[in-house]
């Protein structure tokens, strides 16, 4: 029996000498490898961001100084200190850095011209608001300082810069706005003159910062500045002297006015007229 036969006679083909094609072998090294699935990375929230970044993006520092204030203790996140490295937030959350509330979106301060027949207000469902005219004017996340009553026009500051908000609505400094005001009868002198000393309503002392009568014009028109954003205290002191109030416009906010902006339009402050606001 030759060596190329099998014991039972008959012939087997060797795998190195027969001209048969040789099959895959799968012993040890040679076992196919398997490929193991791409990890499935987590969908990132749009509505959620790194807090180092929401801390640089806010104008207060780099990034990486960022994570060492964080580090620190520094930064807060809706009353709590976060020292958690990458740590996401809402672009909605309170962030505060050593106190002071930041903001990461960019600074923005647009003055609108405002005409009869829009609501200030940001909320839905008050049918035409100030929101409506300024929608196009900036991304960022802007809001009306005061407000003007849907009859009321004129000047009104949007802006979503939390140190310009303090600084209409603190009651010891405030922001001084000029109004036109016509009535519907001409406003005695004795009148005008208990406005300008202050009286009382009900204990509560009415004050305004200026009044007068409108040169060239009747003695139904008058120029009245006061510091209140709102417009309340006018319609108050208008009621209690049983006039009644036919038009009222704001003409201008501290040194900023309606020059070159025609009713229902909006402008981007300036860097100088800012600069003049934040001075007052």
């Amino acid at each position: 029996m030759n060596r190329n036969q099998g014991s039972n006679g008959k012939g087997k083909a060797s795998g190195r000498g027969s001209g048969n094609t040789r099959k895959t072998s799968y012993a040890r090294g040679n076992a196919p490898i398997k490929k193991s699935a791409p990890a499935q990375k987590k969908p990132s929230n749009p509505d959620e961001i790194r807090l180092n970044k929401y801390v640089a993006n806010s104008g207060m520092c780099s990034r990486r100084e960022a994570d060492v204030h964080i580090a620190t203790g520094l930064v807060s996140v809706n009353g709590k200190v976060i020292t958690e490295m990458g740590h996401k937030v809402k672009i909605g959350d309170e962030v505060r850095y050593d106190g002071a509330r930041i903001n990461p979106e960019k600074k923005a301060y647009v003055l609108l011209n405002k005409p009869k027949g829009f609501a200030t207000t940001t909320s839905e469902g008050k049918g035409r608001t100030v929101m409506d005219l300024v929608a196009n004017a900036t991304s960022s996340r802007i809001k009306p300082i005061g407000r003007l009553g849907r009859n009321s026009k004129g000047l009104l500051l949007f802006t979503n810069d939390d140190t310009i908000v303090d600084k209409f609505t603190n009651s010891k400094q405030g922001v001084p706005r000029l109004f036109h005001i016509e009535l519907n009868k001409n406003l005695k002198l004795e009148d005008l003159k208990k406005i300008q000393g202050g009286f009382k309503v009900e204990g509560k002392l009415i004050a305004v910062e200026e009044i007068s009568y409108i040169d060239g014009a009747s003695k139904k028109e008058i120029g009245l500045k006061i510091k209140n954003t709102g417009n309340t205290i006018l319609r108050t002191i208008f009621d209690y002297l049983k006039y009644e109030i036919v038009s009222l416009d704001c003409v201008a906010i501290g040194p900023l006015t309606k020059k070159d902006i025609p009713r229902g339009s909006w402008k981007h402050l300036t860097e100088q007229e800012l600069n003049n606001l934040k001075m007052l």
